[in-house]
């Protein structure tokens, strides 16, 4: 049977030859964290939230995007620049500043330098939403291969037309509401604001899954298996706890046996995330912060295992009993009513 508990992030521990982030090596521990309805706990000061051994300090955070209101998200979207797409107040200042270091002093023959203007992309990527509350809290976990996760797991988002045309020329198209990753151990899919599994297939051999401009989605990840498993997600090539580039040494969320996380945006702090939402190429959270847009669209999950444990000795999720005891099903088994 599946539960939900909190879910668990691990934090970032500086090994004397690399920095594993969310792993274990040498003996070294492995600290994840997690929502949960009390405080965060206590531990050394290399263990707090966000800044790792070697002393450095906390990620930045990026300014919280405006507030949507999810009844009626078009009422209360960011102003609109020439272009359609959602800059404010801030952007319209950094370029009416950047234009004026950029034109020429009188009597230069230095030629005009136009704004530089982010790249046009057609499609969604994922904005750096409203403030939510997600407090978390820590746990201990130690990866039995540090950087080697044993499974691997995407969905591709986009909006009908941009899936429709990727998915073009893939072959059959299966439906799904969520995907299976590690031969059914994990499954990973994407909920809409009112809690649905957004509609999603699989076409050869990719996930991908559809998605409304200005809608808030989160990103849920089930543990169908006996053993305890981090994953470490991305979403548009950043790591959802700290925002920067991902990769697998950085921490992850943790998962106990049949357990279920919700991932609700970029965390912030330990108490709160921006919110997932989908929006235009230039107004995304990837963007913004980076200037970078190349991995926009694509969700990533890595799977460690832990130490003294290993996938192996996890049943199948759907193993032959489970199989054969459904084809003996009967559907009439008793032919006249009897009483309670």
């Amino acid at each position: 049977m599946m539960t939900r508990t909190h879910a668990k992030l691990g934090l970032g521990v500086l090994a004397a030859t690399a920095l594993l982030g969310g792993c274990t090596g040498g003996g070294m521990r492995n600290v994840p964290v997690g929502s949960s309805g009390g405080g965060a706990k206590d531990g050394p000061a290399h263990e707090s939230y966000g800044v790792e051994s070697r002393g450095e300090a906390a990620p930045s955070v990026a300014p919280p995007a405006p507030t949507f209101d999810e009844s009626a998200p078009t009422t209360s979207a960011p102003e609109l620049d020439s272009d359609g797409e959602g800059f404010g107040d801030a952007a319209r200042a950094d370029a009416a500043s950047g234009a004026s270091k950029s034109a020429p002093r009188a009597g230069s023959s230095q030629p005009f330098e136009r704004e530089k203007r982010p790249e046009h992309r057609p499609g969604l990527a994922t904005q750096f939403g409203e403030q939510r509350f997600s407090r978390v809290t820590s746990a201990p976990f130690s990866r039995a291969e540090p950087l080697s996760p044993f499974a691997l797991g995407k969905v591709f988002y986009n909006d009908p037309q941009g899936i429709d045309a990727m998915a073009s020329g893939l072959g059959p198209r299966q439906h799904r509401g969520s995907f299976p990753v590690a031969s059914g151990h994990v499954d990973v899919g994407l909920r809409d604001g009112r809690g649905r599994f957004l509609s999603g297939f699989t076409a050869g051999g990719d996930n991908f899954v559809s998605g409304i401009k200005g809608e808030r989605y989160t990103i849920v990840v089930r543990n169908h298996s006996p053993g305890r498993v981090e994953a470490v997600v991305s979403v548009d090539g950043l790591d959802v706890i700290d925002g920067r580039p991902a990769a697998l040494k950085k921490r992850g969320y943790l998962l106990e046996a049949h357990d279920e996380v919700e991932i609700d945006g970029f965390r912030t702090s330990s108490d709160e995330v921006a919110a997932f939402r989908f929006g235009s190429v230039a107004s995304s959270y990837a963007a913004k912060k980076h200037g970078e847009t190349r991995n926009v669209g694509v969700i990533g999950v890595a799977l460690f295992h832990e130490s003294g444990d290993h996938p192996s000795r996890w049943p199948s999720p759907f193993d032959g009993r489970e199989v054969d005891r459904r084809h003996g099903a009967d559907p009439f088994p008793s032919r006249f009513s009897s009483p309670p």
